[in-house]
């Protein structure tokens, strides 16, 4: 699995992951009637001057972009505990960054759960956990890999996945940052790779057509943001949809969930009046 356009990154521990722990914080720090996900450890991973800076500023340049974040946590949590109680017995967390689903998620302490990252950002994320539990989890295994250049499945199963396992592989605002060559790469290994009614959760934008972002389903103002982090938006789902995308690599029972669908959800009672982008959430199982 070495994709032959490389994505390139600045390096050092993902600004990414950082900015998207501080807003898990922001939300986690509401009371609970009025919070739409819950994660403690957030905060442990951001710096104050961060947590300020995307308290202040992310509503006024991006609106709707955090309420969209934190809905993505709560419906990928909600998916993991479910999958959790229905066969599922490993869980592989790829580009993890600061996801904290394996500390905080019961279900997934008696699993196995592989969180596979860039080495810079991993190294950081494995001394914050030290430094928050005392020592490593035993049911969490680190897998420090480049996505773009190393092979995905040699380094898995070097550190002990079994592809015969029914696997959830969890890969949120992972996507987008990678190039079409390593989505495919990556979908090609789920598919290949992994025990019967294994399934892929992920978000990925659409291209809408026009010119270069918005082709990838992103604004300008946006994909300039996170390319000055160093980490480009690369890839989009084709306009065919993600349905037909999944199916001709090999998936099936897709299920794009829908902005309706995650206002039902979650954005009633106190968070009604909440805007949020588009959401872009996908679920698909192995054929």
């Amino acid at each position: 699995m070495k994709p032959r356009d490389r994505n390139p990154r600045k390096p050092g521990p993902s600004r990414t992951a950082e900015g998207v722990a501080a807003i898990r914080a922001i939300e986690s720090s509401l009371p609970e009637g009025e919070r739409i996900c819950y994660d403690p450890y957030a905060i442990r991973f951001v710096t104050p001057a961060r947590l300020a800076g995307v308290a202040t500023q992310i509503d006024q340049e991006f609106p709707g972009l955090r309420n969209k974040i934190v809905a993505r946590v709560r419906y990928f949590d909600d998916t993991v505990r479910e999958a959790a109680g229905n066969g599922f017995r490993q869980f592989v967390i790829m580009g993890a960054g600061y996801d904290t689903r394996a500390y905080r998620i019961t279900e997934l302490r008696s699993l196995r759960v592989f969180e596979v990252d860039e080495p810079d950002t991993q190294k950081s994320k494995v001394e914050k956990i030290r430094e928050i539990f005392g020592a490593l989890p035993a049911h969490v295994v680190y897998v420090p890999v480049d996505f773009e250049s190393q092979d995905l499945g040699r380094r898995l199963r070097e550190s002990g996945y079994s592809p015969a396992e029914k696997t959830l592989f969890v890969l949120e605002g992972v996507i987008m940052y990678l190039t079409p060559s390593a989505v495919d790469s990556t979908l090609s290994f789920i598919v290949h790779h992994s025990g019967t009614g294994s399934a892929v959760l992920f978000d990925c934008p659409v291209e809408s057509g026009g010119d270069a972002t918005s082709r990838l389903g992103v604004s300008r103002k946006f994909h300039d943001h996170v390319a000055r982090g160093g980490e480009p938006i690369r890839f989009a789902i084709p306009g065919e949809g993600a349905e037909s995308f999944l199916e001709k690599r090999g998936f099936s029972r897709v299920h794009q969930v829908t902005n309706d669908e995650i206002r039902q959800r979650y954005f009633q009672g106190t968070g009604e009046g909440r805007r949020f982008s588009r959401v872009s959430f996908v679920y698909a199982v192995t054929r």
